[in-house]
């Protein structure tokens, strides 16, 4: 039987080529024979195929796991490849599952590849997560994670997470009854672009191949049943410091999901949930890069163009004319601001000028406006000699 799956399964053989391919494997006494036979009858399903979700899939792959599912529905940017070694230089443009699918067929053509196509929503992830014995939550974001995370809990499947940001990671393997859930760590998403995605906050290359390598360990321990998994603990690790913590979980027995009184028994609308249903404020008015310009042409002295990335960022690239004011020290300095009287915020895509622009509005700035896509727009629409990052 493969640990934690629903139903008995036989064993399949290895064939001689496995047996040679595998032997490193098989000369161990936690893994040997059975436990590379538990690998390839072994169906794991990873979502995501981007930064955690590469080392994760390599190694899977590497390690003869039978059947392995990809929920990806992204493709290729020149962006990822400083973190995403599942794909290369020649893959840009196509799809991440065609990528990984070509180059994980050949680490090891004697895996199937399972591509999904889609992305992951309340309305197909019981569907695709019920066909698999583990889930390897290789995703960016918090309305995706709590969804895997409460499919999990209604299907009774280990739930392996893991996530990254800038130099700092975290792992752990949620699997109900014998552990807690991610609900029961996180109990309430943060709010909206407070924690800044890796493409405005940045990460280190490095990093989520670690932590992935992480995932995909807890995952192969998981289906073979040896070691101390890691259940009940969270494993926090600091690249620059180069150190590794461990927090003891438990279970919360509030927890709206696996408490003693549980309230939630079916999947439910998870943007919503983590307030990603709209824009960040209704009544937020935006304007386009192209609208920016002819504004900048007719009345650049009137216009106050606010840039609210951090000074680092700035050197990269800039509109010039723009007003370096980073969102980190906005609130104290508001009053560098007071003649204000039509303001237009830009930081890198959006959020941190959607949370300026509500900051000034606060404070009684009438006229503010965000620009749609951020300098990315700009560079894309207005000035393509500009760097993008």
């Amino acid at each position: 039987m493969i640990a934690g799956a629903d139903t008995e399964r036989e064993l399949p053989p290895l064939s001689p080529a496995e047996v040679l391919r595998y032997s490193r494997h098989l000369l161990l006494l936690e893994v040997g024979l059975d436990g590379q036979r538990k690998l390839k009858a072994a169906r794991v399903l990873v979502i995501g195929a981007g930064g955690l979700g590469s080392p994760v899939a390599l190694y899977l792959a590497a390690a003869g796991v039978g059947t392995i599912g990809i929920v990806e529905f992204d493709s290729v940017d020149l962006t990822n490849l400083q973190r995403q070694i599942l794909h290369g230089t020649s893959s840009l443009g196509r799809p991440k599952l065609d990528s990984a699918r070509d180059r994980l067929g050949d680490l090891n053509p004697n895996v199937t590849i399972e591509p999904h196509a889609t992305r992951l929503t309340a309305a197909n992830a019981l569907e695709i997560l019920g066909a698999y014995d583990v889930v390897i939550d290789a995703t960016d974001n918090f309305p995706t994670r709590y969804l895997v995370n409460d499919a999990c809990v209604l299907l009774g499947k280990p739930n392996v997470y893991g996530s990254i940001f800038r130099f700092e990671g975290q792992a752990s393997l949620f699997h109900v009854p014998e552990g807690p859930c991610y609900r029961c760590l996180y109990s309430e998403p943060p709010p909206p672009g407070l924690i800044p995605s890796c493409a405005e906050g940045g990460v280190f290359g490095v990093l989520p191949g670690i932590i992935g390598s992480v995932q995909a360990l807890e995952a192969i321990k998981w289906i073979i049943g040896a070691g101390e998994s890691l259940v009940g603990r969270l494993l926090l690790f600091d690249a620059l410091r180069l150190r590794f913590r461990e927090l003891r979980l438990r279970k919360d027995p509030a927890c709206p999901l696996c408490g003693d009184h549980p309230s939630i028994h079916e999947l439910i609308d998870y943007e919503a949930f983590c307030g990603y249903g709209g824009s960040v404020g209704a009544d937020e008015e935006g304007i386009t890069a192209g609208e920016l310009r002819l504004a900048l042409d007719a009345d650049g002295d009137g216009l106050v163009l606010l840039d609210v990335r951090e000074p680092h960022e700035w050197e990269i690239a800039h509109i010039d004319g723009a007003r370096l004011l980073p969102l980190s020290v906005l609130p104290e300095r508001l009053g560098e601001l007071a003649d204000a009287r039509d303001i237009v915020v830009h930081c890198h895509h959006g959020a941190r000028a959607s949370r300026a622009a509500t900051l000034l509005r606060s404070a009684g700035f009438t006229r503010v406006r965000t620009l749609t896509g951020g300098i990315d727009a700009w560079a894309g629409d207005v000035d393509p000699a500009m760097p993008r990052y």
